[in-house]
């Protein structure tokens, strides 16, 4: 059903007189979970081939490619202006392509009105109508399609029994918490079983705790329904929870696409490195590659601080590249504890500048002793009992070339 829906009220209810329609709505008993609605069958991929968005001289989306297979949880996740939420509303509808092709399964959509794809949009602000109820908000879409008065009410009641609103259906959104609001949202799209769900940071106005709840049940409801999902958001440990396919973007292009595992522990590029985790990046050339039954060991020569190992790809001597270790691979040793006997390599002496308790984790700020660059540390909060350490301490940081991570770019 067409996302206009979250956003035009058609029915020529304005003052809240749904009774007046001389519809009855029975009790909501309980229902089985026999009852429930079943997964939609008929979930579709979305492929896009080559797609441009501009606007006038500026390019907000460049050639993109991207497959995003039938019935799995994709993020599109990057910072502000990176072109995520346009490429979502080029899937919707709501923005024209510039150049190349949108698909739904096998039906091209490119000339396709919003309202003949098939998908429904969750909008960040959830766009409930103000006058509406509840099971109005949610009964809505099924109106437009002209369901039948029984049809829809068996539909709506299992709806809100799903989202868990049974209880809250004769109330207006502003008798209801964010997370309820957001839960309505989410009900009023997924009661007309579009077989491709768009969600707009669903999230972004909810606090810390509820947003963590609230988007284990966005999961749940998405393996329940077995729809295909995308989701935009800013926020990694969001996309790493929900997704099976993250597509870390970046001025209009994607930088990575891969599973929330393979973005966090292999980031191919310093963007991605540094975007979607406490990584510390160290900038150099390329002076030896070494082959061995693991891959590849690249030795950068860094600027002030001599050669560091990595383990990547193969690498060209001589060309411009970095390494990445991330904030929790790391080892901090007193500088008493290190021997003259051990080797150096990617072991660096820094100075403590701040020690921040988060509760199971601690972050600790190093500055390294030859250059001033800033590094991060972290560590379970419990492990630092057995070796406390203060601000302004010196220390030996070590890692190892498998926890550094090459990147080409």
């Amino acid at each position: 059903m067409s996302c206009f829906l979250a956003v035009v009220d058609m029915s020529g209810d304005r003052g809240g007189s749904f009774d007046s329609m001389q519809e009855t709505r029975p009790n909501l008993p309980q229902v089985a979970d026999s009852e429930l609605t079943e997964p939609v069958s008929n979930a579709k991929g979305v492929t896009l081939q080559s797609v441009t968005k501009r606007y006038g001289p500026v390019v907000a989306v460049e050639n993109l490619t991207l497959q995003i297979p039938a019935g799995s949880y994709c993020c599109l996740l990057g910072p502000s202006g990176c072109g995520k939420t346009t490429t979502m509303r080029m899937i919707a509808g709501h923005e024209d392509i510039s150049q190349g092709d949108i698909y739904i399964g096998d039906t091209r959509i490119n000339d396709l009105p919003p309202a003949r794809r098939n998908t429904a949009m969750m909008f960040q602000s959830y766009a409930l109508f103000p006058h509406k109820n509840v099971w109005q908000n949610v009964e809505f879409g099924l109106k437009m399609r002209g369901m039948k008065p029984s049809e829809r009410q068996q539909r709506v009641k299992e709806m809100l029994v799903v989202v868990g609103l049974s209880q809250f259906a004769e109330r207006k959104p502003h008798m209801l918490s964010g997370g309820q609001q957001q839960r309505v949202a989410l009900a009023r799209a997924l009661i007309t079983r579009p077989q491709v769900l768009l969600l707009d940071e669903p999230l972004s106005a909810l606090d810390e705790s509820l947003r963590v709840k609230t988007r284990g049940e966005l999961r749940k409801l998405q393996r329940q329904f077995g729809m295909t999902f995308i989701q935009v958001t800013h926020n990694q440990d969001e996309a790493y929870a929900l997704a099976d396919q993250v597509v870390v973007m970046d001025h209009g292009r994607i930088d990575q696409v891969g599973t929330p595992q393979e973005i966090f522990a292999k980031p191919i590029s310093q963007f991605v490195a540094r975007f979607t985790g406490d990584n510390n990046i160290f900038s150099g050339e390329v002076s030896s590659v070494v082959k061995d039954t693991q891959g590849y060991l690249v030795q950068l020569a860094v600027e002030g601080l001599g050669p560091l190992i990595c383990r990547g790809d193969f690498a060209q001597a001589g060309t411009q590249a970095a390494c990445s270790v991330r904030a929790d691979r790391l080892h901090l040793r007193s500088l008493s504890q290190v021997t003259a006997s051990e080797p150096a390599t990617n072991r660096l002496s820094a100075r403590i500048s701040a020690i921040e308790f988060t509760g199971y984790i601690t972050r600790i700020s190093l500055m390294l002793e030859k250059t001033g660059t800033e590094l991060l540390y972290k560590s379970r909060t419990t492990d630092l009992i057995q070796k406390p350490l203060s601000e302004g301490q010196v220390v030996a940081v070590e890692w190892f070339a498998e926890d550094c991570i090459f990147l080409a770019h």
